[in-house]
Order: structure tokens, then C-alpha cells, then sequence
């Protein structure tokens, strides 16, 4: 024990030496023998604090505290540790300071106590956090056990609790706005639930309420307490609006509790009063606090909702007393505006605008606008104020039930006058719906009888009226009710009710007066429906005193006029008072309909369609006009009919088929409407839909029992406008007679239908139907005769006049047709001496012509005639329309392209045009174009026209013209190509081809553009590019088109000459069918009637042929006879040549071989041989020699040794010889028929035809070393790429017959079996290996192989007979592929024998 207390000497000496590491060697001895030794641990602690050693000093100091744990020492030692250390425990030092201050209360000593809670709360405010600050505050509340000792010395509790709430609140904001930035980003998040959510967990989680309550108690400043009071409220309504449903109730009684404490004390917290206010659930207005709404308007003076209110309070709706208004009245600071109805409406429109998020407000201003029949504004309001209680009551969870009853009922009321019946069905739906939880609601009883007053369903209406009636004492309701009763055919009753309200109405009150208005018209309707008699209708004293008297009560009430002005039109015959009232009637109110269509049709029948439209249009937009669904009320389908006559009448063709379906859709049955919906689709470019309305027409019309026979007709005639503009030329025509033999004097249908007939003849054209053509032609002429014993000064007459005798020209094979009786009949109708002077004095035609040209029966007719005829019918009609600018500018443009076509007609020979003066008939167009011009510069087709007529005339006008049109119209992929054509012409290639190249971006489809690109490839020498350009151009041009078959033809026939390939059937047919073609249209002369022999030569149609060049040897021997040209000579002898191969081929020998002989003996001398001379030479040789070779071999065996002459041994020619030869049967002549081959075989090693000749001569001859050879060159032979189909089955036949002559019978069939497969192998794709395989197999995979090779080898494929086809279809062995095999080729007998 000594030692103990030596040790502890010792550790307070060193302590006080300050040898803290003795101290502490000092006080571990002792703590070695005693750990609980108190003194020991309080030295050794501060010891070891000296020393820096923090923890260690802790432990020490907390040994000590629980050994004597009231001596503020040890207290003062941990706190002394824990002020060193900062802000890094500060939690332990709130203990420590805590028992230190308690020690000192527990002495009696204030000071030291006070200081250590100061110390430690300004310690915690510098280094802790502000959780730590609020912990270390919260020692100085009245909950700390020192606030009662330290009472006075401590701040005032309020002021300690402000510094902790502005603690909380500074961590509630950092705290929600982390937590929502931190979940906003998790995926599928929203924002507005993630803030929610967010509020919620952090509202729930806080004492803040508590906080602001604490402050509230302990305060003695007002201010501060009405401040925090607020705080406590807004805090509850955060609280409560993010609460989920089920758990507002208790905190809502919170808010409200909250909330009337500051009303009570009349403070002017907004929250509070707008809570008070826009919380109360009442049906009535009236159910509010007069007072509170009166409070609220002084505190709140700027407030958007007290406007509202103060305007509500002095409006006479108001339900609240009368001293009350007054009062309300006086507190405007004599602001006399207000009490003005504009004023009060200005004051409440601006509050409801300030006020939008205000559920009273905005019924308040619902109710008042319903008042003042401002329907629109009413229905806003009232949605708005609906829209506003769903939020509320998502808010607070109050349902406010009898809130959105009134707000529905001030809707659909609303909405019964709004656009009457359009929302309809939306006021009924709110009215039932009231109507389900308040059987007897009034308001809405009354709602759905005056809907279904409105929708004429009257019995229905009476009974919901009669509830209503008995719980209302409105006039009114009784009023309406009356009214249904006599429109349900009770007329009496209702007429002595409706006169009992009449008695029962003020004449001061402006409803009243115009409730009384109402009334009179109500009364004055049932006296015109108790007696109809005409008398009794005309009574002035009756009904028309009612509706006079109704009118004195208000002048603006409508269907007054309305009954006024049927009184004045049907019974007093005063139209024009009649028309006024309508006016009048229809300009109060748009509901009047029958006004409306009274007036739409006066104004129809003036043809004033402007305002028929401006009726229409407000007959619609009324929306009277569909009634809604279920109502017994007929929908209107006149008013857009009228509107759709109207927008056709304005060529708004979009817009009248958009009216005229609504007015179907009305009326299904409307024959009018369907016209009108027909000519609509027909105006706007809809053909197809246009046929099927007016073919709908047509059946309603047959339907009705003739109801609109006198205008049947019209349907008929626009269908056949219809089946015009289809190209449905003939079922047109026959439309118009049917019209006509309904209405034979309507000129318009007379010269529709001769239009339809130029029209077809026209389309015809195009289309290459020649025959047809004529036939519509003539017709169009005979027509004309009858239009012109009518109106011989029709425009249209003359001008399809022309146009149809101008047709002729393009099909001049068929001149024969020309009527040209009727024509001059027609052109001699009352005609003068100056009718047809225009131009005279230059092309040479006047009335002369028709005296002359067409009187003369005895010549044919030419195209003189046709053209003649239409030129003088466009200068009639040139002198019928001399007063119309316009029209004349027309006239003369067509009379220049008549002109310009007499030109191109007249001069058939390019070079020779050349040479000539230029035409009158070419003057005289470019004198007409000239004149179009004068009269209307502005039109590029007049332009363009010009610059065609003057291309070789003067190429500046050209060109100058042609830019002019242009410039006029930039798009016309036309007169871009004459501009290039132009500079082709002045061999200006590259603007020629950039002039091509934009009219082609122009229109792609324009045939003369890529005409001239092909023009321009082969001027550069691009032949192959110029065919494929001709050829696109055949494609896409029309049948009437010259030029075009012209260069296709040529340059397709160049093409064949230059490919060394056989012929196929389908390169030859286009061009075939194009000239001849040509041929109808034009004379197309002897170069291209020669090409088209040459082309029906390839086809095999001899006898064309030969028609052909019979011609061609005519007109060129004729041509000859007139010039002697050699050339003619040389054209002469070609065509004889030719002449002579066509009759070959047909079986004519001896024509043929003298035709071969005559251009033999023509050509012989010939001073300038040619290549072309050469072939026909050979040609007429061969022909000679095959000719003879049927009668007499001698001189065919002469023809064929000056063939060989002429030709150095040709080895084709060669070839023929040694057939003859071989056919003369002679050992001589095969003798020498073998040694040609062989001569031709070894100086042309690859010559086939000689090969395979060789080798059938050594087969017939048993010659097997020759026929080993010949098999040899063959297999080499038939490897080349460059021969072609027939030859290669040619070779492989032979093969075939050589492998089975030079094999024995053992390897016979192998043999032919390996020449087959090699077929099949080298050419896969053609069916005479397969059949080959087929015949030696007998298997069916071959023989189904050879069927498809042979199906894909058939033009325009390739260039497979018929035959070959018929045998590869007999050859599978089934019924059905031989009766095609006979279907295909008849003449084939293997057919047959699959069939037998």
C-alpha cells in the first residue's frame, strides 16, 4: 500500500516536472498491482494526453469514470482529449460535456456548468456537422436536463428551436434533391413519381412539424408565430398531397383543423383561406359563408379569386341577401364602373385569368357566363373548374360530390345551347350521370327534357318536364313543358298552358321579356297548327297578331321572322317581305334552317351563288344539320348539296365532292347529289369513281318512278363525258344518241357527241387502228351536217370539222371513206363570198375549191381533197368568231397547222423539198402563226409553232421563236426538241444533243426527243447506241408517228444485215408491222416499200412480198422512164433481183428465173460496179440456177458456173452447184460434184455447209474413209462458238448417221448412245441431244428434258421451229403433249401418232 501511494507521489511530481513519460512508468506500477485504481488512471490519462496519446489516454480516462464516474476531473480530462481531436468525436465529447456540466450542477456551480454547454455548442457549431450542431442545441432546450438549472442563463427556447429548424430544413432540401437526382437516372423512372415518392419518405421521416409547433409554444412574438403557424399548415398540405390515398384522411383533418385556426384569426395566409374556400363541397353557391367570402375579398383585395368573387356578389345571380350586395357594393372605393354589367364582367374575366388554378373561381365564372348565355365561355369554365376538382381531389382525397354535380350541371346545360344538337350526347351523358346519384336533381331534369325537346322526341320530354315542373316554380319549366305537350299533338292543352304562363311573365325583367317573346311564338305556332285552313292561316288576327306581338317583346328572337316570312311567301304572296324576314331570321340565329333554305334557294334562282354558299357554310357550322345519335330529329343533307354546287360552280372540285359525300352520306337517295358528286370526280380528273356515281344516279332515277325525268338526261350526258375522257369513245357515242332521242334539240350534246367521234378517230390513230380511224371520221362529218343546219356558227363544229377531215391524211390507205358529199354540203351552208378568203390570195384555196375540187365526181380522191376541205372549215371558222380575240387567235392557230400539214404532205421527198421554192401552203402557216401572235403573244404553243414553219425558211426567226416559247414555258419537252432539232439541222451538234438531253429530263416519255439523240449517234458514228435509241423511241411513241417507224425500221434492218447470226422471227416482226403500218397511213414510196419485201422475205410470207415488189419494180421503172437515171436503172435491177427470190419461194419458176434473168441482162453493164451490185448479181444467179434446177439442170448448172465466176468459187455457191449436181443423178456429175467439195473443203477447211455435204455424199456412197475424215473435221467443227443453232443440229445429226455407219452391230448403240451424250454435253440447253437420248434410252427423264429445252428455245428465246416443238411435245408419250404436238404443228405426223 505504501508503495502505491510512493508511486502515485511520484507520477504527481513528475506530472507536475512535466516528465510525462515518468509519470506514466509511475502510474503503471500502480495500476499493475490495482487496474481499478482511480488516481493511477486519472495520471496516467493526463500523462499520456501530455504525450499526444490520445486513445490511450481515453482508455485510461474511461477506467476512471467507471470507478468514479461523478468527479468532474476525469470529465475534464476526456473533454480536454476531445477538443484536441476537432471535429473526429464530437459525438463522444457531447457525452462527456454532458456529464462535466451535470457534475457542475451537481456542485452548484452556474458558471462552470454554463461555460462547458457554451464551449461545447460553439466547439460543435466550428467543427462538426450541422446533424452534430443540432445535437450539441438541443442540450440548451427545455427536454435537456440541464434547462432547469441553467434557466436565464440559456437563450430563449424559440430561438434555439429557429436554429434547429433552419438545420432541418437545410438537410430536407439536400437530402430530396440528391435522392431525386440520384433515382431520376434508374431506368423506366419518372420524374413526377420519382419526386413523390421522394417527398414522401422525407415529409414522413421528419420532426419538422413537431419543430415548428415547439416554436409556436414558446414564442412570445406574434409575428413570428403567425410565420411559423403558416409553416405548420403549408408543411401538413406538402405532407398531405403526396400521402397515398388511403392515408389522407387523418392528415386532411390536420389541414383543415389548421386552416380554420387562421381564419378564425382572420389572418391573411392565402393556403388557408383558398383551402377554407375551394374545400367546402355544396351543390349551391349559397351554401358559403357570406362573411367569410366577404372577409376574404377586403383581405385579399388583388387577389384573382376575390375579383371573381366581389363580381359574383353584385351580379344579379348572386344568391346572397340583398344588404349583403349593397355592402359589397360600398366597399369599391366608389367605383361606380363596377356596378355596370361591362365593368363587373371586365372585373371577373381578369380574376378568372389571375385565378386559373381556382376551382371556385372558375365555377363562379361558369355559372355567370351560363347567365349571360355566353355558351362557349360557360362550357370552358366549367371543364376547367372539372379538370381542377380531379386534381384537388387527387390531392386532397375529398371527393366533392356535390362540387362536381353543379359544375355538370352548369356544363351541360351549357352545352345544350352550344352548337344545338352537336353536344347533345355529352349533356345528356352528364345529366343521367347526376341523375343516377340524385334521381330528382331538378336542373337536370329539366336538362334532358329540353334535349329531348330539341331533338323532337316530345312525348319523352313531357314526362321528364313534368318531374321537374312539379318541383320547380319557374315559369319557364312550365313554359317548355306546355310546349312539348302541344307539339305531341296536344295542341289545346298546351295552347291554354302556354297561355297561363303568359299571364304568369313580368314585363321589367329582361328574361322575363324574352321568355315572353318565346311564349307569344309558342302560342302563335299552336293557332297555325289548330287550323290549317288556308283562310284561318291568313287571318291577321291569328297567329300572324302572336308572332307580331312575339316580335314587340324582343326583336332579336328569330323564328318569329321565320313564321313571318312563310306567311308572306305562301299566303300573302309578298316575296319580297317574305325574303326580308328570312334574312332577318337567319342573321339572329343559324338554328332557323328553314329560313336557310329558303333563302339559299332565292338566292340559287338569282344564281347568286356566293351567298348560297355564305347560308350553306352557316347552316353547317351551326351544326344543326346532323342531329345526334338516337334523336328523332331528320338530319339535313341540303345544305351541302348547295355548298357542293357552290365550290363546283368556284372549280373547288375537292372541296364540292367532300360536300356532296356528307350529303349522301344524309341522303343515299339523292339523285341531285350523286350528279353533282359525279361532275365533281369528273372536273377533278376521277373517271372510274365518276362512272360509278352517275351509273348510281341512274338506278335511283329508274328507281323513283321517273321523280327527275326531266333531268335524267343530265346523268346520261355526263356519263358519257366520262366514258369520253376514259377513251370509251363508242360506249359515249351511244350515250349521247340516247340523250338526243331524249332531248333532240340540245346543241351541247350534239357537238359532245361530234367531238367524241374526232376524239376516237384521233385516238385511233395513235393507236394504229386505221380502219376505225375512218369510221369515227366519217361519222364526226356526217354529225356536223346535222349541227350545222342548227348553228352553222358554232365554233366547236368547224374546228372538229377540220380536224376530222385532216385525219385522213394520216391514214391515206383509207382515202376511199372520205365523204366528200357530205363534206361539201357542209362547206357550201349558207356560206358567202368572203367566207372563205382568209389566206386565199397565198395557198390558192377559197370557194374556188369547192366548186371545183370537190364537184368533180370523176377522180378519186386524194388526200388534196381532205386537206383542202379542212383548211377551208378552219378559215370558216376563223370568219364566224372575228369578234372574239381569243377565239380567233385559236382559230388561226389551227388554220397554220392545217397549212403547215398541206406542206408536209405535198413535198414526199426530202432532197427534193430542198431544192424547191418553199410551199404557199408554207407561207400561208407562218402568215397564220404570225397573226395568232398578234392576237395573243402570251401563249408558247403559238411560239413554238412558228419557229416549226420557219425552221429552213429563216433559222434566226427558228431559233428566236422557239427561245421565246421557252421563256413562256419552260417545261415543254416539245419545243426543246425542235430547238434541238434546229441545231441538228445547222450541225450545231452540242447544243443539239444538250437541247435533247433536257427535253428528255423533261418528259422522258416524248418520242421525237430520243428520235433525235438517235439522229445525233449516228452522225458521231454510235450505230448500235442510234438503234437502241430508235427502238426506245417505237416503245414509248403512238402509232401516228411517221418518222419513227421510219428510222426504226432502217436502222433495225441495218442492224439485222450487220449481225451474222440467222434471222429471228421476232427482231423482223416489229419493224414488219411498222411499215406496214406506214403503209396505211402514207405512201410510204419504193425505198421503204422495198425494205418492207426484204423484211416479209425473212418472215417467209412470199406472196407480201412479192405484192411489194411488184410495186417497187413499177414505181421505179416508171421513175425511169420519166429521168433514164441510172441509178433508177440500178434500183430496178436490184428490185428484179429481189422480185426473183420472192417468186422462187412461192413456186413461181419460171417468173422467178425470168425476173432473175432481166436484172442479170440489166446489170451487165454496168460502167460503176458496187458491193449492193455484186449481191443482187449472185442472188439473181443462184435464183436463175435454183429456178431452172426444177425443169432443166443444164442451165441451172450454167447459172450456178457464172455464179462461181462472179464470185471466185464462193463455197456457198460451190455448195448449191454440187446439190444440183449431185440431183442430175449422173456418175459424171457427182464426180464432179465431189471434187468442187473437196476443192471448196480444202481451200475453206471451216466452211460447214461443204463439210456436212461432203460427208452425207460419202454415206450415200458407202465411202467409209472419206466419212471417218468428215467425222473427224465435224467433231473440230461443232466446238466453235460461232455456229449457230441449226447448224450445230445439222452437224450432230450427221455425227449421229456417220457413227452408226462406220460401227459394227456389237458397238453400234454405243456409239450412238456416246454421239448423244456428247450432244447433250456440248449444248445442254437446245432438245436435239435429249431427244437423241430419249430415242436410244427410252427413258422418260430425257425425253421430259428435251420437252423443256425445247419450250425455252422457242422465239423470241430462240429461234426453234414449230416442228421441232411439235416432235419434242409427241415424243413424251402422253395424250395431252400430242394434242399439243398437233395444236403446235399439224403438218407433223408424229402427232398424230401419239394421238392414235
Amino acid at each position: 500500500m505504501s508503495t502505491s501511494k510512493a508511486a502515485l507521489k511520484a507520477a504527481k511530481l513528475a506530472l507536475d516536472s512535466q516528465k510525462y513519460d515518468e509519470a506514466a512508468r509511475e502510474a503503471t506500477k500502480v495500476l499493475d498491482g490495482d487496474p481499478g485504481n482511480y488516481h493511477a488512471n486519472v495520471f496516467l490519462g493526463r500523462a499520456l494526453d501530455k504525450q499526444d496519446k490520445n486513445d490511450e489516454a481515453e482508455r485510461a480516462y474511461s477506467v476512471a469514470v467507471n470507478t468514479k464516474g461523478n468527479d468532474p476531473l476525469v470529465w475534464q480530462g476526456l473533454v480536454a482529449i476531445y477538443e484536441k481531436q476537432a471535429g473526429k468525436k464530437i459525438d463522444q465529447y457531447h457525452s462527456a460535456a454532458l456529464h462535466l456540466a451535470e457534475c457542475f450542477m451537481t456542485i452548484d456551480d452556474r458558471t462552470r456548468c454554463q461555460n462547458v454547454v457554451d464551449r461545447y455548442v460553439g466547439f460543435a457549431k466550428q467543427h462538426g456537422t450541422r446533424s452534430q450542431y443540432k445535437h450539441a442545441l438541443e442540450m440548451m432546450l427545455p427536454t435537456s436536463p440541464l434547462y432547469d438549472y441553467l434557466e436565464g442563463r440559456f437563450p430563449s427556447p424559440a430561438y434555439t428551436y429557429t436554429k434547429i429548424v433552419e438545420i432541418v430544413e437545410a438537410e430536407e432540401r439536400e437530402r430530396t434533391n440528391k435522392e431525386i437526382g440520384e433515382r431520376r437516372t434508374r431506368l423506366g423512372a419518372k420524374i413526377g413519381q420519382v419526386t413523390t415518392e421522394v417527398k414522401r419518405e422525407v415529409l414522413e421521416g421528419s420532426n419538422l412539424e413537431s419543430l415548428y409547433s415547439c416554436i409556436i409554444d414558446w414564442t412570445s412574438d406574434d409575428d413570428l408565430r403567425r410565420f411559423y403557424e403558416e409553416k405548420v399548415l403549408q408543411r401538413a398540405y406538402d405532407t398531405l398531397a403526396v400521402l397515398p390515398a388511403q392515408r389522407k384522411d387523418e392528415k386532411r383533418a390536420q389541414v383543415t383543423k389548421l386552416a380554420e385556426g387562421l381564419i378564425i384569426l382572420k389572418h391573411p395566409f392565402p393556403l388557408a383561406w383558398s383551402i377554407t374556400l375551394e374545400w367546402k363541397d355544396a351543390e349551391s353557391i349559397e351554401a358559403w359563408d357570406a362573411g367569410l367570402l366577404r372577409d376574404y375579398t377586403q383581405l385579399f383585395p388583388e387577389d384573382g379569386l376575390s375579383k371573381v368573387i366581389k363580381g359574383y356578389m353584385c351580379s344579379e345571380i348572386s344568391p346572397f341577401p340583398s344588404t349583403l350586395k349593397d355592402e359589397a357594393k360600398d366597399d369599391e372605393d366608389e367605383d361606380t364602373s363596377l356596378m355596370t354589367a361591362e365593368g363587373r364582367l371586365l372585373l371577373m374575366t381578369e380574376g378568372a385569368e389571375e385565378s386559373s388554378r381556382s376551382i371556385m373561381s372558375q365555377r363562379l365564372m361558369a355559372e355567370y357566363y351560363l347567365y349571360l348565355d355566353e355558351y362557349a365561355s360557360a362550357v370552358e369554365s366549367a371543364k376547367k373548374a372539372k379538370e381542377l376538382i380531379g386534381l384537388e381531389t387527387q390531392l386532397s382525397g375529398l371527393r366533392f360530390r356535390d362540387n362536381l354535380d353543379a359544375v355538370d350541371v352548369t356544363l351541360a346545360t351549357a352545352l345544350i345551347h352550344l352548337q344545338s344538337p352537336r353536344n347533345h350526347p355529352e349533356a345528356r351523358s352528364l345529366f343521367e350521370s347526376i341523375l343516377e346519384g340524385k334521381p330528382m336533381n331538378t336542373s337536370a331534369l329539366i336538362g334532358i327534357g329540353l334535349i329531348l325537346e330539341e331533338e323532337e322526341d316530345y312525348e319523352q320530354a313531357s314526362d321528364f318536364l313534368a318531374k321537374a315542373s312539379e318541383r320547380s316554380f319557374d315559369v319557364k319549366v312550365k313554359a317548355e313543358y306546355a310546349w312539348c305537350k302541344a307539339m305531341n299533338n296536344d295542341l289545346e292543352n298546351g295552347f291554354k298552358e302556354l297561355e297561363t304562363c303568359l299571364l304568369d311573365l313580368e314585363k321589367s325583367d329582361i328574361k322575363t321579356k324574352a321568355l315572353k317573346s318565346q311564349t307569344l311564338y309558342r302560342i302563335g305556332i299552336c293557332l297555325w297548327n289548330l287550323d290549317t285552313s288556308r283562310p284561318a292561316r291568313k287571318d291577321r288576327g291569328g297567329a300572324y297578331a302572336r308572332f307580331l306581338a312575339s316580335l314587340q317583346a324582343n326583336l332579336n328572337y328569330a323564328p318569329p321572322y321565320t313564321s313571318l316570312g312563310i306567311y308572306y311567301a305562301d299566303y300573302a304572296k309578298d316575296k319580297k317581305r317574305a325574303r326580308k324576314c328570312f334574312q332577318k331570321a337567319f342573321e339572329l340565329s343559324s338554328s332557323e334552317v328553314e329560313a336557310a333554305e329558303r333563302l339559299a334557294r332565292a338566292f340559287a334562282d338569282q344564281r347568286e351563288w356566293d351567298l348560297v354558299e355564305v347560308v350553306a357554310q352557316r347552316v353547317v357550322d351551326s351544326g344543326k344539320v346532323r342531329p345526334p345519335p338516337g334523336s328523332k330529329k331528320k338530319a339535313l343533307s341540303w345544305p351541302f348539296a348547295a355548298l357542293g354546287v357552290c365550290q363546283l360552280n368556284n372549280q373547288d372540285y375537292a372541296q364540292s365532292i367532300v360536300s356532296f359525300q356528307s350529303a349522301l352520306r344524309i341522303s343515299p337517295n339523292d339523285y341531285q347529289s350523286w350528279v353533282g358528286l359525279g361532275e365533281s370526280y369528273h372536273n377533278s380528273g376521277r373517271y372510274i369513281t365518276a362512272t360509278k356515281a352517275f351509273e348510281q344516279a341512274q338506278k335511283i332515277e329508274a328507281n323513283t318512278n321517273h321523280s327527275h325525268s326531266d333531268n335524267a338526261w343530265f346523268s346520261k350526258y355526263m356519263l358519257a363525258n366520262v366514258r369520253r375522257e376514259l377513251g370509251d369513245f363508242e360506249e359515249a357515242a351511244l350515250s349521247y344518241k340516247d340523250v338526243l332521242m331524249m332531248r333532240p334539240t340540245e346543241f351541247g350534246v350534239t357537238i359532245a357527241l361530234l367531238q367524241t367521234y374526232v376524239e376516237s378517230a384521233c385516238r385511233s390513230i395513235e393507236l394504229g387502228y386505221f380502219g376505225q380511224a375512218a369510221s369515227s371520221a366519217a361519222k364526226a362529218i356526217a354529225v356536223a351536217g346535222d349541227v350545222v343546219k342548227h348553228r352553222p356558227d358554232a365554233f366547236n363544229l368547224w374546228k372538229a370539222l377540220g380536224d376530222a377531215c385532216a385525219c385522213f391524211s394520216w391514214i391515206q390507205a383509207y382515202l376511199d371513206s372520205f365523204p366528200v358529199d357530205d363534206v361539201r354540203n357542209i362547206l357550201e351552208y349558207e356560206k358567202t363570198s368572203d367566207t372563205y378568203d382568209q389566206m386565199s390570195d397565198i395557198d390558192e384555196i377559197s370557194i374556188a375549191a369547192i366548186e371545183g375540187t370537190f364537184n368533180n365526181e370523176d377522180k378519186p380522191v386524194t388526200v388534196k381533197h381532205c386537206l383542202d376541205a379542212a383548211i377551208l372549215a378552219h378559215k370558216r371558222l376563223i370568219y364566224i368568231c372575228v369578234h372574239d380575240v381569243h377565239a380567233q387567235a385559236v382559230a388561226w392557230y389551227n388554220l397554220g397547222w392545217t397549212e403547215y400539214r398541206a406542206h408536209t404532205v405535198s413535198t414526199t421527198d426530202v432532197t427534193e423539198r430542198a431544192k424547191k421554192h418553199t410551199s404557199r401552203y408554207l407561207k400561208a402557216s407562218v402568215r397564220c402563226f404570225k397573226r395568232a401572235i398578234e392576237l395573243e403573244a402570251g401563249n408558247s404553243d403559238f411560239w413554238n409553232a412558228l419557229g416549226i414553219v420557219t425552221t429552213q425558211l429563216n433559222p434566226r426567226v427558228s431559233q428566236h421563236s422557239f427561245i421565246r416559247s421557252l421563256y413562256l414555258n419552260d417545261k415543254s419537252a416539245r419545243v426543246w426538241t425542235n430547238l434541238g432539232t434546229l441545231y441538228l439541222l445547222q450541225n450545231d451538234n452540242q447544243l443539239a444533243n444538250e437541247a435533247f438531253t433536257r427535253a428528255q429530263s423533261t418528259d422522258p416519255e416524248y418520242t421525237q426527243a430520243w428520235l433525235g439523240q438517235g439522229l445525233l449517234a449516228l452522225l458521231v458514228g454510235e450505230v448500235k447506241e442510234a438503234r437502241s435509241l430508235f427502238a426506245h423511241a417505237m416503245e414509248i411513241s403512238d402509232a401516228s408517228s411517221t418518222i419513227t417507224k421510219h428510222l426504226y425500221a432502217s436502222s433495225t434492218f441495218d442492224g439485222l444485215l450487220s449481225q451474222n447470226t440467222s434471222d429471228s422471227i421476232a427482231d423482223l416482226l416489229q419493224p414488219s408491222f411498222a411499215l406496214r403500218q406506214l403503209d396505211s397511213q402514207v405512201k410510204a414510196g419504193p425505198v421503204f416499200q422495198h425494205l418492207q419485201a426484204l423484211l416479209s422475205e425473212r418472215l417467209g410470207t412470199s406472196a407480201d412480198a412479192m405484192e411489194s415488189l411488184t410495186s417497187v419494180c413499177a414505181a421505179v421503172e416508171e421513175d425511169y422512164e420519166q429521168t433514164e437515171s441510172p441509178l433508177s436503172l440500178a434500183r430496178f435491177a436490184q428490185a428484179k433481183a429481189d422480185l426473183a427470190r420472192a417468186q422462187l419461194a412461192a413456186g413461181d419458176f419460171p417468173a422467178a428465173a425470168a425476173s432473175a434473168e432481166t436484172a442479170l441482162d440489166l446489170s451487165a453493164d454496168d460502167p460503176h460496179p458496187s458491193s449492193s451490185r455484186h449481191k443482187f448479181r449472185l442472188s439473181a444467179h443462184l435464183t436463175a440456177g435454183l429456178a431452172h434446177h426444177s425443169n432443166a439442170t443444164d442451165p441451172a448448172i450454167a447459172m450456178f458456173h457464172a455464179a462461181l465466176a462472179e464470185t471466185a468459187s464462193n463455197p456457198d455457191v460451190v455448195c448449191l452447184l454440187a446439190q444440183v449436181l449431185w440431183a442430175k443423178g449422173g456418175p459424171a456429175a457427182r464426180t464432179v460434184a465431189r471434187e468442187q467439195l473437196l476443192d471448196t473443203v480444202e481451200h475453206n477447211p471451216a466452211h460447214a455447209g461443204a463439210i456436212t455435204l461432203l460427208g452425207a455424199i460419202a454415206l450415200l456412197d458407202d465411202d467409209a474413209a472419206t466419212a471417218a475424215a468428215v467425222a473427224a473435221d465435224l467433231h473440230d467443227l461443232r466446238t466453235r462458238p460461232d455456229l449457230d443453232a441449226q447448224s450445230q443440229t445439222k452437224i450432230g445429226r450427221l455425227l449421229t448417221a456417220l457413227a452408226g455407219n462406220l460401227s459394227d452391230e456389237q458397238h453400234r448403240e454405243s456409239a450412238l448412245r456416246a454421239q448423244a451424250t456428247t450432244a447433250v454435253m456440248l449444248a445442254p440447253a437446245r432438245p436435239y441431244g435429249w431427244e437423241q437420248l430419249a430415242a436410244l434410252t427410252g427413258e422418260g427423264h430425257p425425253m421430259e428434258m428435251a420437252l423443256l429445252t425445247a419450250g425455252g428455245s422457242v422465239p423470241p428465246r430462240g429461234g426453234l421451229g414449230a416442228e421441232e416443238l411439235g416432235r419434242a411435245f409427241a415424243g413424251t408419250g402422253r395424250g395431252a403433249d400430242a394434242q399439243r404436238a398437233v395444236m403446235v404443228a399439224p403438218w407433223v405426223a408424229a402427232g398424230w401418232e401419239g394421238l392414235g
